[in-house]
């Protein structure tokens, strides 16, 4: 039985940034620590206004606590124009060299009407079935 994903959400400004990330089994390979991840993103624009998403930065912490920083113009190469009422959707991926980490960061978005917006990614969980923590 495959475990569902999990949506995890936030809003600022009237802008909500919705991640599901799933683990990706054909392209990891525990043997070598390698784990992979893809996570889809949905930014949905409840404003009035017109946002564009300038650029994206990102912190990936292992299970190790090591924590690599990511960032840099828009997003799988575009800038998207985000109209009131409409989201932009895309795809990425993250490898970890353990079974198990995290992420967040945020967007740097232009308004417009002219003001510039640091727009909060939900904190996620990357999980793989080889995560090996019990509770307590």
């Amino acid at each position: 039985m495959t475990a569902q994903a999990l949506t995890y959400k936030k809003k600022t400004k009237n802008l909500e940034i919705a991640v599901t990330p799933h683990f990706l089994e054909q392209q990891s390979d525990p043997e070598r620590s390698l784990f992979v991840w893809a996570y889809h993103i949905v930014i949905t624009n409840r404003d009035h206004e017109r946002w564009k998403l300038t650029s994206r930065y990102w912190e990936i912490t292992d299970a190790h606590g090591l924590t690599q920083t990511v960032e840099g113009e828009g997003v799988v190469g575009e800038q998207p124009l985000i109209h009131p009422g409409t989201s932009f959707e895309y795809t990425s991926g993250v490898p970890l060299k353990t079974p198990c980490g995290m992420m967040t960061g945020h967007y740097i978005m232009l308004c417009s009407n002219g003001e510039q917006a640091k727009i909060g990614i939900p904190l996620f969980s990357l999980d793989s079935p080889f995560d090996k923590r019990q509770a307590n």
